[in-house]
């Protein structure tokens, strides 16, 4: 299924308010990882608290031991601090990633904002060299807009 025919489901799951938003959170996750064959982890980070770290937040993939991420380590800290989106096409050519499994090639990672305060993000794995493009790009945005109507 293409991104475009994704969105109607997104829509779907984030307006099902017989879940949790933990469930729906997973749900968009699923969702991504079974029809985006090079999405291969997928998961949400939250802040935490008032804390300057990133709290696991629902995921499918690989389990990881990366459950606290502070703010600036890693790509995901890198957004918490950046507010931008963070696209890495090779991840051994970052000196500030954090391996969390040796067969992740690639990562893109898109911020939530929520009346103009980043409060999370989306993080993607990818087992495949240099798969996101600007279509992701802007996929993921419309994700993190849809998302960020029920936080």
């Amino acid at each position: 299924m293409s991104l475009e025919g994704l969105k109607p489901h997104v829509e779907l799951i984030v307006r099902d308010e017989t879940s949790s938003l933990d469930e729906r959170l997973l749900n968009i996750c699923k969702l991504l990882e079974d029809n985006v064959p090079y999405y291969n982890w997928v998961g949400f980070y939250f802040k935490n608290g008032d804390k300057e770290e990133l709290k696991l937040g629902p995921y499918v993939g690989e389990p990881t031991d990366h459950t606290i991420i502070p703010f600036g380590k890693g790509i995901c800290g890198q957004v918490a601090v950046s507010n931008q989106n963070f696209v890495v096409p090779d991840v051994s050519a970052q000196d500030n990633y954090i391996a969390c499994s040796i067969t992740v090639k690639a990562e893109i990672v898109i911020p939530i904002f929520v009346d103009g305060e980043n409060i999370g993000q989306i993080d993607i794995d990818s087992n495949t060299p240099d798969p996101f493009t600007s279509e992701d790009e802007r996929f993921l945005e419309f994700v993190c807009k849809e998302v960020a109507a029920i936080l």
